[in-house]
Parts: structure tokens; C-alpha cells; sequence
């Protein structure tokens, strides 16, 4: 074998290594019955991180303005109860934060239904734990999802 080929399937994992051999994995969200593209599919990284960034800097200005009187290291303290709270009403209530309606994203059971509060609730402390939510499956969804039984779609 080829030095080069070994050294690519290293630094392409081990699922461009399986899929060079023959492994079929199918396209993201395929497991869950969701679409390959367009509304309903499962939604890009990108847009994820862009929506969690939105949601977290209006987090800390909330935080900031109203509870904090001017102390950046509360802040931050305070902003993690807002964005608890902020995720928990709005995705229980219309599905998505904020971020991911601006983003095109919405949060919703694995079955197609709405969650429930007690599964947001878990979904979202699971998050600000920040560590479930960088541990993800083939089908990109971080642990906090999985455990919650929901994913992220496109709108």
C-alpha cells in the first residue's frame, strides 16, 4: 500500500477510510427518515454555530443591561440563566430561539412532533454543559440531542 493512502485515510478519519472500502453510511439524517435537502433536513454546522452564537450574544447583552449593573464577570454568570430560560420558552413555545429563526432552524422530536418542556429542559442543561453537545453522531446530532430525542431541521 501507498504511503500517501494511508496517510490520507488518517487525516480524513475513519469514515472517508470505511467509505473508500466500500461502506455506505448515506447522507446525514437518513437513520431519522428526514429529507437529504431542503426544508426538514438535518440543519448544516454552520448554521448551528451562527444561531448559538446569536443566541448567546443577546444573552449577554440581556444580561448585561439588566442584571449585572455594569460587571462583565457577572455577566457571564447571569447570561447562562437567561439563555436557560430563553431556550426552554421559546423552543418549547414555537420551536426554535431566537438565533435559529434567523437562521432558518428549528428543534423538534426525533418522531416530527413538538418537545415537550421536560425534554427542552433536559436538552438545553445538557448544552450548557457545552461537552454532550461536541460529541456528535453520523447524523451530526451532539449527545444533548440524542438524549433528548430531538434534532435540528431547516424551516
Amino acid at each position: 500500500m501507498d504511503n500517501r493512502q494511508v496517510i490520507g485515510s488518517w487525516l480524513s478519519g475513519p469514515r472517508a477510510a470505511a467509505e473508500e472500502m466500500g461502506a455506505d453510511f448515506g447522507y446525514r439524517g437518513q437513520r431519522l427518515g428526514l429529507p437529504q435537502d431542503g426544508p426538514g433536513s438535518v440543519a448544516p454546522l454552520g448554521r448551528r454555530f451562527g444561531a448559538l452564537f446569536i443566541d448567546w450574544a443577546a444573552c449577554m447583552l440581556i444580561a448585561y443591561g439588566l442584571f449585572a449593573r455594569g460587571d462583565q464577570q457577572s455577566a457571564g454568570n447571569w447570561a447562562l440563566g437567561v439563555f436557560l430560560v430563553l431556550s426552554v420558552v421559546t423552543v418549547t413555545t414555537v420551536g426554535s430561539t431566537p438565533g435559529k429563526r434567523i437562521c432558518g432552524l428549528r428543534v423538534i422530536a426525533q418522531d416530527g412532533s413538538r418537545l415537550g418542556a421536560g425534554r427542552v429542559l433536559l436538552r438545553t442543561v445538557l448544552l450548557l454543559l457545552v461537552i454532550p453537545a461536541l460529541v456528535w453522531d453520523r447524523d451530526s446530532r451532539g449527545l444533548h440531542d440524542r438524549l433528548s430525542r430531538a434534532v435540528q431541521v431547516r424551516i
